[in-house]
């Protein structure tokens, strides 16, 4: 009779065990809202690689990863483009998803330095990134 509560916590234990706080409670991959002001801009994404992620038009929502690789977390450029106005360009970072620290508590160091870090769990994107297009000057 008492073999089967054991068995529960000896699974309960490899779980936590072999699991990362942010790879549980957070994501790998985040939605994030594209708006310009105004709006109707052609935008495109490059990641860090200088590879092509994404191209569209403002307003928009995407999906993005939020690491790079071991222990790196992801970088993209935004360039946006609208006719009668400047180019406009700005760089998403990813930083330390505060669920990462839950390690500490909840998934040890095999979480911390092995699942969410290769996962890209670590990292997180902000929800939304915005733009104010510039007009070009007129030419006489």
């Amino acid at each position: 009779m008492r073999l089967v509560p054991l068995k529960a916590s000896v699974l309960a234990c490899v779980t936590l065990a072999t699991t990362g706080c942010a790879s549980i409670i957070s994501e790998s991959k985040y939605p994030v809202a594209i708006h310009s002001s105004p709006p109707g801009a052609s935008y495109n994404i490059m990641n860090q690689s200088g590879a092509q992620i994404h191209s569209g038009q403002t307003p928009d929502q995407i999906t993005l990863e939020s690491g790079a690789g071991y222990f790196e977390g992801e970088a993209y450029t935004v360039t946006y483009r609208k006719d009668g106005y400047l180019p406009s360009t700005q760089t998403l970072n990813s930083g330390i998803d505060g669920w990462y620290w839950g390690n500490i508590v909840l998934g040890g160091l095999i979480g911390m330095l092995i699942v969410d870090p290769a996962t890209g769990a670590m990292f997180s994107l902000p929800e939304r990134i915005s733009t104010e297009l510039t007009p070009a000057p007129v030419e006489s």
